[in-house]
Parts: structure tokens; C-alpha cells; sequence
């Protein structure tokens, strides 16, 4: 018996096209566009983009300057976990930030580390607002949840967002910054 080359090639290419073309259809239509949908409509998010894979769901997302970042997890965990299930999510928010906004971070980046190493979040308010007392036109917000300290700087129309794990890392730098 011999075996046609052209039928064969043909037969694996179809095959080909229809698993993986289902698998993407799957993973776009009933995975990601839902996720993307509930993220788009919460209040503050200007844009968000998700990469998936089988352990964990990253999700970046773009917040305007008066964005509230702990309603804005709580949302996406609550409205979210059907699609998410038991993979990681990890969030990694973007605002517009400036480098003088990074270089007053960079400042009272070491009052912040030391008040989570020590576990003394009541610290990290206090220590910020004191810090932007010296700096007119910088405003402090910041909020805290079961796992994260959210931090929202704001100067003028630049922002930036931090979410600082609760348990935090052994080094002095967290792995959402």
C-alpha cells in the first residue's frame, strides 16, 4: 500500500489549523475578552492588557490619576475569579508617572521598606504624608486590603501606583514595581 504525500500533507495541515484555531478561539472568546470587558468598565482604568497562560493571569493596567487601585482589585478578584480560577493573577498598574515623581518615590522608598519589614503599616501614611508636606502640589493616598498597601502619588497630572505585598519580599524591592 502506498501512501499519497499530497492527501496526508493536506489531512495534518487541516487538523493542524482546526486544533489550534479552536484552542485560540477558546482561549480569545471565553477567556480573555470576558476578563478584558469586566477590567474595561471599572471606574479609573483607562486600559488594560492580559497575558494568560496555564499558572498565572498578568494583567497590566492603565489608570487614570484619581483611580481608586484597592476598588479596582477587589472588582477584578471578585468579578474576575470564574475566569482566573486558581492561577496566580498578578496586577501590575501604570499610571503617568514623571521622574520627579520617581525621584520623590526614590526618597521615601526606605521609610516605606522599613515600615513592612517591621510590619508597621500605620507607618507608610504617616511617613508619606510628612515627605509631601516638603513637596507642595504632591498628594498622598493610601489604602490597604488583606493581601496589599496601595499607594497613589499624585503631582499635578502624573501619578503613579504601587501595590506593596503584605508579605513582603526577603530583598528590599517588590516584584510588582
Amino acid at each position: 500500500m502506498k501512501l499519497r504525500l499530497l492527501p496526508v500533507a493536506i489531512s495534518v495541515i487541516v487538523s493542524f489549523v482546526i486544533l489550534f484555531g479552536g484552542w485560540f478561539a477558546y482561549h480569545s472568546l471565553a477567556m480573555e475578552q470576558p476578563l478584558t470587558g469586566v477590567i474595561n468598565k471599572l471606574p479609573g482604568v483607562e486600559h488594560s492588557s492580559i497575558a494568560m497562560n496555564s499558572a498565572q493571569v498578568k494583567i497590566e493596567l492603565t489608570l487614570k490619576e484619581d483611580a481608586d487601585l484597592r476598588e479596582i482589585v477587589r472588582n477584578i478578584n471578585l468579578e474576575g475569579a470564574s475566569i482566573v480560577g486558581k492561577r496566580q493573577l498578578v496586577i501590575k498598574p501604570v499610571g503617568n508617572t514623571s521622574p520627579e515623581l520617581e525621584a520623590w518615590w526614590s526618597k521615601a522608598l526606605f521609610d516605606v521598606a522599613q515600615a513592612m519589614e517591621n510590619r508597621q503599616y500605620s507607618d507608610i501614611p504617616k511617613n508619606l504624608e510628612e515627605l509631601a508636606l516638603s513637596d507642595q502640589g504632591m498628594k498622598v493616598d493610601t489604602q490597604m486590603d488583606d493581601s496589599y498597601v496601595y499607594v497613589r502619588l499624585t503631582d499635578g497630572t502624573n501619578s503613579k501606583f504601587l501595590m506593596l505585598p503584605r508579605i513582603s519580599a526577603k530583598i528590599g524591592v517588590w516584584p510588582n514595581e
